[in-house]
């Protein structure tokens, strides 16, 4: 055990005689919080059985509980804890047999955010509760898995519902499989159904229905359901039935930049964005997404119309824009951007909006209201926070002006810390940014800025014409590092996703490698 635990003598007792009988007892139970950061971290991802998905409590409040139903009494000898960075200084494990009144079994008083496993208990109950009492960070509470190990009593509900029957498939997509079955019967009640997918669980439903997602295009999946009842008795699966999705799309190439116009022409050799909206041309990209800081100085409408829009407005149909910093130097902020994009500007009536194509989910985001040394306002971030619970799509991309990493001339942004940790912790695979006018591709980064293939791939593409800026020492991260000029040419499959940077001279000056979709 990596944590000191006290063992209170009222409730436990040593039982290494009976604990060679021990199962998980909590593994699907129905679970109840106090509170949760939001839809993604609720409840039942602490006993889904899965160390990728977690509960996480709403931060910055003590205390905060999490309560497990075993369904009938059981004897609890043993709870283990797998934490998430937002753990527990001093907390205590109860049980209960109504839910109502607890008995604590144990507490914690010195947590260091390892998993804790606490042994040797004795208690005894239907309902087991996590209380944090003391939280070691900011953030909430937040654990990958709850765990609780022991024995039913044979007095209890020992009877298994009914096997389902009926399992069909719906139409299957190129990622995605419905299923659908008949309901169960129980001699209690029937609490919910395992999906498994080639023989493992993939998901639980309540209803008899669900849609599995994620999946890989021309590619066959066996399916089973299984009923449990509150007690946790599980029918024998289903008779399997066997899904092919359908064909992948052939994939599709966008095209990307951010600080593009100066206010200047293609009369003037120097003048930089007539040159790179011809590589846009030449890529002919089924959209085309801008990072920010679209027209220089002040981007007053009438600068867009006599410079962007004489270049890279011949793209504004496809075009999928967010704003930078200038765009709210105008007089009245952000009066030219609105005026010039219209409907684009807001397509979801803000500034701030997502859209599909193939199996991608791009976020565009207004990063000015993240960038004033404060976090942003809470309507933008509940808004993406639900907008990433509701995502369906296997593959991810978010694009905003501040990069949270950058070894250009404005640096690391500290204040795009939440965005970044927010795209880390929901398996973001691309992130895009402009502001510093050059060009840097990292490697996949966790929340810490460490290389990790778990975490996105950042790209700040402020190359699209604007002035460039002096480069300052490379990030032990950086996989590319160019004081040029140039467009960002996406290639993404339904799958997976590669990047170049595409010169003025039309030559590739940068290819990442291809990466798999988280």
């Amino acid at each position: 055990m990596l944590a000191a635990v006290v063992l209170l003598p009222s409730a436990i007792a040593a039982a290494a005689g009976t604990q060679a009988a021990d199962v998980l007892l909590s593994q699907g139970k129905p679970v109840a919080t106090s509170t949760v950061e939001s839809s993604s971290y609720s409840g039942a991802k602490a006993v889904d059985g899965s160390t990728t998905t977690r509960w996480a409590s709403a931060e910055g409040a003590d205390p905060q509980w999490l309560r497990i139903d075993l369904g009938q009494t059981a004897s609890i000898h043993r709870v283990v804890l797998n934490w998430e960075a937002a753990y527990a200084k001093k907390y205590r494990i109860e049980v209960s047999d109504d839910g109502t009144s607890f008995t604590t079994a144990a507490t914690v008083d010195t947590g260091d955010g390892k998993i804790d496993d606490l042994g040797g208990l004795t208690a005894r109950g239907r309902f087991v509760r996590f209380v944090g009492l003391t939280r070691a960070t900011s953030y909430g509470y937040s654990f990958w898995e709850m765990q609780v190990f022991g024995s039913t009593d044979s007095s209890g509900d020992t009877q298994a519902p009914t096997t389902p029957a009926g399992l069909a498939a719906g139409t299957a997509t190129a990622t995605s499989v419905p299923l659908t079955w008949s309901a169960a019967t129980d001699n209690v009640g029937v609490t919910g159904y395992d999906v498994l997918r080639n023989g493992t669980v993939v998901a639980t439903s309540a209803t008899t229905s669900y849609t599995d997602t994620g999946l890989t295009p021309s590619t066959s999946y066996t399916y089973a359901v299984r009923a449990r009842d509150a007690a946790g008795n599980a029918s024998p699966a289903s008779t399997p039935i066997t899904v092919k999705t359908a064909a992948g799309s052939a994939g599709f190439v966008l095209a990307a930049a951010g600080d593009i116009a100066e206010r200047c022409t293609a009369s003037s050799s120097g003048c930089v964005h007539p040159k790179t909206a011809k590589l846009v041309e030449n890529m002919n990209p089924a959209a085309v997404i801008t990072m920010g800081d679209n027209q220089y100085d002040d981007a007053h409408l009438s600068d867009f119309k006599s410079y962007y829009d004489t270049t890279w407005g011949k793209f504004k149909s496809k075009t999928k824009p967010i704003p930078g910093n200038h765009e709210t130097y105008d007089d009245t902020p952000y009066k030219g951007y609105d005026d010039y994009f219209g409907a684009i500007a807001k397509p979801q009536g803000k500034r701030y909006y997502s859209w599909e194509l193939g199996n991608w989910h791009f976020i565009a985001l207004d990063s000015n209201d993240f960038a004033t040394h404060e976090f942003g306002p809470s309507e933008q971030l509940a808004w993406l926070k639900q907008d990433l619970a509701n995502n369906t799509k296997g593959c991810v991309a978010a694009y905003y002006h501040h990069p949270r990493w950058s070894s250009g001339d404005h640096g690391d942004n500290p204040d795009s810390i939440e965005l970044w940790n927010l795209m880390v912790s929901s398996k973001v695979d691309l992130v895009l940014n402009g502001h510093d006018h050059d060009y840097e591709r990292f490697v996949p980064q966790n929340a810490d800025g460490k290389a990790d293939a778990n975490g996105p791939v950042e790209i700040v593409g402020g190359s699209g014409g604007a002035n460039l800026y002096d480069l300052s020492p490379a990030h032990a991260t950086t996989a590319k590092l160019l004081k040029t000029f140039g467009v960002l040419k996406l290639s993404m499959t339904d799958t997976s996703f590669q990047t170049q940077l595409i010169g003025v001279d039309g030559k590739v000056l940068d290819t990442s490698p291809t990466y798999t979709c988280h």
